[in-house]
């Protein structure tokens, strides 16, 4: 035998990550299906939230594991020390982060678009031409023009940061991909208003422009931009040699819902020449909310807008999406199409290369997910569960005014909740301690989820109801043990501060 069939022979079996045997996996798929049926069935039963005993914090230390492991003892794995200890956003009780609660069809589809595996950087394939379905459903459903461009992207954050990044790169004056923000010949300013997320100023620190040329604009009463101090803001910053590139609208802010005056800010921007984005990540999908679209009227006049599928849309985690009126220029902002990724005239590489539109040239098929609920419920029945949970935001605004020992802090606009328990005339740090013990005790009795912020310089709790599984039966528990724990560390608790909450 001559030494190529010598080396055939002795080569080893080629190997494949597909089960040796998929009857069994079938079986186990099967009681998986199951397990998950039965785990969302029941969300209602089990505790929002629980602590990790020891044991399990210790399983998630083990080494690289070596050598194969049973497919079902993995999943055992699984079920015990992760499906056991959620962030509990699922839960119909959990209002902490503003979050969607997911949906079945949701997940069906997630799995469904991992097994079929397309990676929509791009090229001719059926998964490309959902997520172009998907994101013109998004344009429609905010109104804007079906010439528009967008793309789906990991979440608000992401979101925002295309829009922002167009919005540079049309204002700058300079083609700022060739030459680099150094040589923007007159510094740019976005405007914002003192609420605006967190995000905006990662972007600005990511776009190459830094912290300061994000302007916080002050707020009404109703904690929207104050258009006056915003108008007063530009030409002051005119004067001094800057250029206003941007204004952000926010359509319903992470600390209390406030939405700004979109409308007015269309104008605004119009006239002073501004490119006018609006973060649309909690609010911008009130657009399909027949009882309470008008309060994001104007969102369509926008330049770009950011909005989350994974709030109000209810998908899994994770789907953003980014929308530019001016496709022209979204596409100009980012394309690169290096021989290796030019488009063909006809066969795979054919079509629309997804990647032009965005910073990720691989990306996963998320709008599988999207596209199967809404073909399932229909667009109308999210906007009446977006209709129920803004009215359960004021369901829940009544009971705390109707409780002595509860007070509101901020107004309600949708469906974020700001209060504090008034402490039986506990002040200053004392009751912020005492607001905040309130906040651990629900978590760690597994009763709610609710997080804290500070709204006009107060501390308060914080409830933001984005969930399609909340009750009112569920706020009013979230009341009645606000009320007992309030009560019981209160009493506790010295009026003159000598004493601070366990």
């Amino acid at each position: 035998m001559d030494s190529l069939g010598e080396a055939s022979t002795s080569m080893a079996a080629d190997e494949t990550l597909d089960p040796p045997d998929w009857a069994d996996v079938k079986a186990l798929s099967h009681r998986i299906m199951d397990d998950a049926m039965g785990y969302l069935r029941d969300v209602r039963e089990r505790p929002v939230w629980q602590e990790m005993p020891a044991e399990v914090r210790t399983f998630f230390t083990a080494p690289l594991p070596r050598t194969p492991s049973p497919l079902a003892d993995v999943y055992g794995d699984v079920a015990r020390n992760v499906m056991a200890y959620p962030m509990g956003n699922i839960h119909p009780r959990f209002w902490a982060w503003y979050m969607g609660s997911s949906n079945f069809t949701g997940a069906l589809g997630d799995f469904l678009a991992a097994i079929q595996g397309s990676n929509l950087g791009g090229g001719n394939h059926a998964a490309g031409l959902m997520d172009s379905q998907v994101v013109d459903w998004c344009k429609e459903m905010v109104g804007f023009p079906a010439s528009a461009s967008g793309t789906l992207v990991s979440g608000g954050s992401m979101a925002n940061i295309i829009g922002l990044t167009v919005a540079r790169n049309i204002k700058a004056g300079i083609d700022v991909r060739e030459h680099g923000v150094a040589a923007i010949p007159m510094p740019l300013r976005f405007y914002a208003s003192d609420q605006v997320h967190s995000c905006h100023r990662k972007a600005m620190e990511a776009l190459g422009l830094g912290n300061h040329a994000l302007r916080r604009i002050p707020t009404d009463a109703g904690l929207r931009i104050d258009l006056a101090a915003l108008r007063a803001a530009i030409s002051e910053d005119r004067a001094a040699g800057f250029k206003p590139a941007c204004v952000i609208g926010t359509a319903g802010t992470v600390n209390t819902g406030a939405i700004d005056d979109l409308r007015a800010l269309a104008v605004l921007a119009a006239e002073e020449d501004l490119w006018f984005h609006v973060d649309g990540c909690i609010g911008a999908l009130i657009a399909i909310a027949p009882g309470n679209a008008s309060l994001v009227a104007g969102i369509e006049q926008a330049h770009s807008i950011a909005l989350d599928p994974h709030k109000w849309l209810h998908a899994p985690f994770e789907a953003g999406c980014a929308l530019v009126r001016d496709a022209v220029a979204h596409r100009g902002t980012f394309a690169v199409t290096p021989e290796y990724l030019e488009s063909a005239p006809r066969g795979l590489a054919s079509g629309q290369w997804l990647h032009d539109y965005g910073l990720q040239t691989s990306r996963g098929f998320r709008a599988l997910k999207v596209w199967m609920a809404l073909k399932e419920h229909g667009v109308e029945k999210f906007g009446r569960l977006i209709d129920q949970n803004i009215a359960q935001g004021r369901y829940l605004a009544g009971l705390i005014a109707a409780e002595p020992a509860l007070e509101l802090t901020a107004p309600v606009t949708i469906n974020i909740v700001c209060f504090r328990h008034r402490g039986g005339g506990l002040s200053g740090e004392q009751l912020k301690a005492l607001n905040t013990e309130i906040m651990l005790r629900l978590q760690e009795e597994g009763i709610a989820a609710l997080s804290d912020t500070t709204v006009h310089g107060q501390h308060c709790l914080r409830v933001a109801i984005t969930n399609h599984r909340t009750r009112r039966e569920d706020l009013e528990l979230l009341v009645a043990e606000t009320l007992r724990i309030g009560a019981e560390l209160a009493a506790r608790m010295s009026p003159a501060g000598e004493q601070t909450c366990p």
